[in-house]
C-alpha cells in the first residue's frame, strides 16, 4: 500500500516546477556526458566521471519527485479553526512574531520564496498540529525549550 503525501495547492505547483527544472538539468547533463564520451580518449577522465555522477544524481532526484507526485493528494482550501496541514500560522514567542506554513515533509523540502515551511513531523510541527488561536504551548528544540502562543491561523 502506498502512503499518500499531502501537499498544498502551491506545494503541488512547486513540486511540479521543480520536476520540470530537474528534467531540463538532466537533459543538459546528458548532453555534456555525450560530448565528453565522444571526445574523450581516456575513460578515466575525472570530468567524465563527474558528469556520470551528476547524471545519476539527477536521475535519482527525478525518480524521487515523480514518486512523491504520484502519491500526492492536494489539501483542500477551507476555513481553519485549528492548525493542520496547509495552515499558515502566526506565532508569538521569545519576543518575536513568526509566520510559518505547516506542511508535509515532502513539501518542506521544496524551497519557498514566501512563508517558511515547517514539516508536521518536525518538533515544532508536531506541537503545532491541532492548536487553536490563543493557545500557548512549549516545544523542545534541541537543547532548549521554546514557548509560543498561536496568534492567527489561516
Amino acid at each position: 500500500m502506498t502512503r499518500e503525501v499531502y501537499v498544498t495547492p502551491e506545494g503541488m505547483r512547486r513540486l511540479q516546477a521543480t520536476l520540470q527544472e530537474e528534467y531540463k538539468r538532466l537533459e543538459e547533463a546528458t548532453r555534456i556526458l555525450q560530448e565528453l564520451t565522444s571526445s574523450s580518449d581516456d575513460y578515466d577522465d575525472s570530468g567524465l566521471e563527474d558528469a556520470k555522477q551528476e547524471k545519476a544524481r539527477l536521475e535519482r532526484r527525478i525518480d524521487q519527485l515523480e514518486e512523491q507526485l504520484s502519491r500526492a493528494v492536494v489539501i483542500e482550501e477551507h476555513a481553519r479553526t485549528q492548525a493542520d496541514l496547509g495552515s499558515i500560522v502566526t506565532l508569538q514567542g521569545d519576543g518575536e512574531e513568526i509566520t510559518v506554513q505547516l506542511v508535509a515533509p515532502v513539501e518542506a523540502e521544496v524551497i519557498s520564496e514566501d512563508i517558511p515551511h515547517i514539516s508536521n513531523e518536525s518538533p515544532l510541527g508536531k506541537a503545532l498540529m491541532g492548536r487553536k488561536v490563543g493557545e500557548r504551548f512549549e516545544v523542545k528544540l534541541g537543547r532548549r525549550t521554546a514557548a509560543y502562543t498561536v496568534q492567527s491561523i489561516r
